[in-house]
This record gives C-alpha cells, structure tokens and sequence, in this order.
C-alpha cells in the first residue's frame, strides 16, 4: 500500500492515471471509516468523493510526517467533522455492509453465520459512541497502528490505547448484552 504517496506524487507531477490509481485503492476504505463519523453510507461516499476532489483541485502537499494512508484519512475526517458540525445532528442508517468478506469455509452454512455475526458486530457498532466506533474501524477494519490512529484522530499514542482498550470493552458488553459473546475480544 505504499504506492498511494508515489502516486500522488505521479499525479502533482501531471500524470492524471495517479489519481485514479488512489481513488481506486483508498475508496472503499475511506468511505467506510468516514461512515463510522457521520452515520450514514449516502454522505460517507460524498465526503469521500470530496476528499478525492480536493485532492485533485487543490493539491495539498503531502510533508511525509505519516503514511499517506494516514494523510489522507486525516482530510477526509476533517471534511467529515467540519460537515458534523455543520449539520449539527448525527444521522443513523444501519451498516449493511461487511469489512471483510474472504472465507475459507464456503460452505452455505458457514457463510451465512458469517454475515450474521457482521450484521451483529455492526449493528452493536453503530450503538457505540463515534469516538469508539472511529478507532475500531481505523484499528481493525482500515489495519491502523495505534500511532497511525492517534495521527488521523489527532490524539496521543497513549490516548489512544486508552480509547481502544475501552471501545473494545463497550463493543463486548452491547454484544454481550445482545446475547453474543465474541471470543475475539
């Protein structure tokens, strides 16, 4: 994944395949962690496009400090929480949609207490507070280092251990109350 600086970089340079190249990679991910801010699918993938568009008009430059992983997870939760606050209301629409849908069982039963355990990992997200729903997706879904995280969340490396440590422990307790015990947490 570290084409993503190179291709920035081919892009500044006037190759337009670069950015195509990034959108192409970081989409999908970016929409989904920004959803994990904004609560609904619809807005996540227009706050992604907006992301790829500022890219694309205003060319910021990348100063290396982080991954460009990082980097650009980092504007796009900063358009995310500048449309937060200009909305001033969060909006909920359920998670339909699975982080990780590769299985070395493919049998028909296997596969379908798979995507309910999705739904039913997603749907105890969604309950959680936007702080922890955002550091699980980045730790666990996105694969984020804590160091990683605490850059695109603006926090110390400690804060967030401290906030994946009590994400964790919330996301197993509305499992738990729920009546799944999640043996991974």
């Amino acid at each position: 994944m570290g084409n993503g600086a190179g291709s920035y970089r081919r892009f500044l340079d006037g190759d337009e395949s670069g950015l195509a190249e990034i959108i192409k990679e970081y989409r999908d991910g970016l929409v989904f962690y920004l959803n994990s801010i904004v609560g609904n699918i619809n807005i996540a993938e227009e706050l992604a496009e907006d992301t790829f568009v500022l890219l694309g008009t205003r060319k910021p430059k990348d100063k290396g400090k982080s991954s460009f992983k990082t980097w650009l997870y980092t504007i796009g939760r900063n358009l995310a929480l500048n449309y937060v606050k200009r909305v001033s209301r969060k909006i909920e629409v359920p998670i339909d949609v699975c982080a990780d849908i590769s299985d070395c069982k493919n049998t028909p039963e296997a596969l379908y207490i798979k995507e309910e355990r999705k739904i039913i990992l997603h749907n105890a997200m969604k309950k959680l507070k936007s702080e922890y729903r955002q550091i699980l997706w980045l730790i666990y879904f996105e694969g984020f280092t804590n160091k990683e995280a605490a850059v695109v969340l603006k926090k110390s490396v400690h804060n967030v251990e401290t906030l994946v440590y009590r994400a964790r422990k919330s996301l197993k307790s509305q499992l738990e109350t729920e009546g799944f015990v999640y043996e991974e947490l």
